[in-house]
């Protein structure tokens, strides 16, 4: 960025444009507070304007080749390796998260646009023997204009990711980017706007209000899909009630177990324990297993060695490989994190190491917390069963395994488990009674494309990262003909 503010501004009907009230919204780097850009500030008739745009493109789009369509994904996700040092650099300072770790992340984002890019011939009807006087047969058609609303964490890996699938099915779509980490949006709207027909992905950013609300309540959009908090796809499916009947999908929070059987080794489930907390963007994942719950053979063991591990990681400026975590992506974040790791302490948890902002001068300004592990947590805490969101882990001790179970199941969220035991009966049988959409069996953490991902619970609606997520934005239309 060479030290220069950067202005982002949207991607409308095939140009960068500002807001239509001009208003711009800033944009600080986590580690110090310092302003890094601002980001423009959509209206409501901001987002009228895309989504019109969106609509005239959409017909044209629908009736191209699919083949001809997925070359032009792979055309998009090759344009964004192509400026993957520029986008890295200017989300690092953006999220506070790890350069090491956010190396990934526009890879990923390609991946997952080639992946989708392969399968548009995998949109298929079928045929069914309803009569013999008849030819039934189903098509897919896509909905027409969609709506898809990304998280902070991972700015460009999800919103390049949120328009592969709508595209391929031949929907037109608005992006709206998070309003915390927004700026790489602009990159990814400069690359969309040079490759893809006019219209066919607006991007617009600003705030929930009232950018994301005109988004879900526009009775053009029927089709909406939405990665966050709880409460908020709470009151996104509220909001699309009130204005139309529509399709939504939903990646919600977890709480999620990694439950370790005795005969595990220590210093793995330890490692593992970590390592899947994802302190590299500190905790803020929704795939975090922020709740290590270990058989009391191994209870003390563990939690010596994740407590000696957690003590050991890096803080520092996340553009330093040799940084380990970084800060919190925003203060109101940063404020409601420190709230509920006080609501620990209050409720009776013993805090075993951090807890609090970090000593030293470069860490007096930004929004920054130690990585912080409490022991002697039960479900009845509010730290024991409430998304964090942060770098906090909160350990368990259970007896046997309908001990485990219960705890594992006591939350509202049910989005991933993860279980360690060389017990193949064991194994199998939690995993089928654990209530989780996404299982890892001495595993944690890794996506598999191909495989669909997504919550039980208030976790979620919906498969994302297979086939699933791709028909999922289409509709299914019935043909009767006559053959006598």
């Amino acid at each position: 960025m060479n030290g220069q503010i950067r202005h982002s501004q949207m991607l409308i009907d095939g140009q960068m444009v500002a807001s239509e009230s001009g208003e711009w919204l800033a944009s600080d780097n986590p580690a110090n507070e310092e302003i890094i850009g601002y980001s423009a500030a959509a209206t409501a008739a901001d987002v009228h304007k895309a989504v019109a745009a969106a609509e005239r493109a959409q017909p044209a789009w629908a009736a191209m080749d699919p083949n001809a369509r997925g070359k032009l994904v792979r055309q998009v996700a090759q344009a964004l390796r192509a400026r993957a040092d520029e986008v890295l650099k200017l989300e690092v300072q953006d999220t506070g998260n790890t350069i090491t770790k956010m190396k990934g992340d526009v890879e990923h984002a390609a991946h997952a646009m080639e992946f989708f890019a392969g399968l548009g011939t995998e949109i298929k009807g079928e045929t069914i023997p309803a009569s013999s006087e008849n030819l039934h047969i189903t098509v897919r058609e896509p909905y027409g204009v969609v709506g898809r609303i990304v998280p902070f964490n991972h700015p460009i890996k999800f919103a390049a990711h949120a328009i592969a699938a709508p595209l391929m099915a031949g929907n037109s779509v608005v992006l709206k980017p998070p309003e915390q980490s927004p700026l790489s949006a602009e990159i990814l709207g400069e690359i969309c706007r040079d490759i893809l027909p006019r219209g066919v992905v607006n991007i617009v950013t600003g705030n929930g209000m009232p950018t994301g609300d005109a988004i879900v309540r526009h009775p053009v959009i029927k089709r909406i899909a939405f990665t966050g908090s709880v409460p908020t796809g709470m009151a996104i499916q509220r909001a699309a009630a009130e204005t139309g009947i529509k399709a939504i999908t939903l990646e919600l929070g977890g709480k999620n177990p990694l439950i370790a059987f005795p005969d595990m080794d220590p210093d793995k489930i330890a490692e593992v324990a970590v390592n899947a907390m994802n302190f590299a963007w500190s905790g803020q994942s929704c795939g975090s297993t922020s709740r290590l719950l270990v058989h009391e053979s191994l209870h003390a063991a563990v939690l010596k060695r994740v407590v000696e591990r957690v003590a050991e990681l890096r803080l520092g400026d996340p553009l330093d490989p040799n940084s380990q975590m970084g800060p919190l992506n925003s203060r109101r974040h940063y404020e409601r994190v420190c709230s509920m790791v006080q609501s620990g302490l209050n409720e009776g948890a013993t805090l075993k190491h951090g807890g609090k902002r970090p000593l030293g001068k470069q860490f007096e300004k930004g929004y920054w917390l130690e990585p912080t592990v409490f022991s002697d947590v039960n479900s009845k805490m509010y730290i024991g069963r409430e998304e964090i969101f942060g770098p906090v882990l909160s350990v368990f001790s259970w007896r046997d395994e309908a001990e485990a179970l219960a705890i594992a199941n006591s939350t509202e969220y049910g989005l991933t488990a993860s279980i360690w035991t060389n017990d193949i009966k064991t194994a199998l049988r939690m995993a089928r009674n654990v209530k989780s959409g996404y299982v890892w069996i001495n595993g944690a953490s890794s996506h598999f494309y191909g495989t669909p991902f997504g919550g039980f619970k208030n976790s979620g609606l919906g498969r994302e990262e297979g086939l699933e997520e791709l028909l999922g934005y289409t509709e299914t239309k019935s043909i009767h003909m006559k053959l006598a």
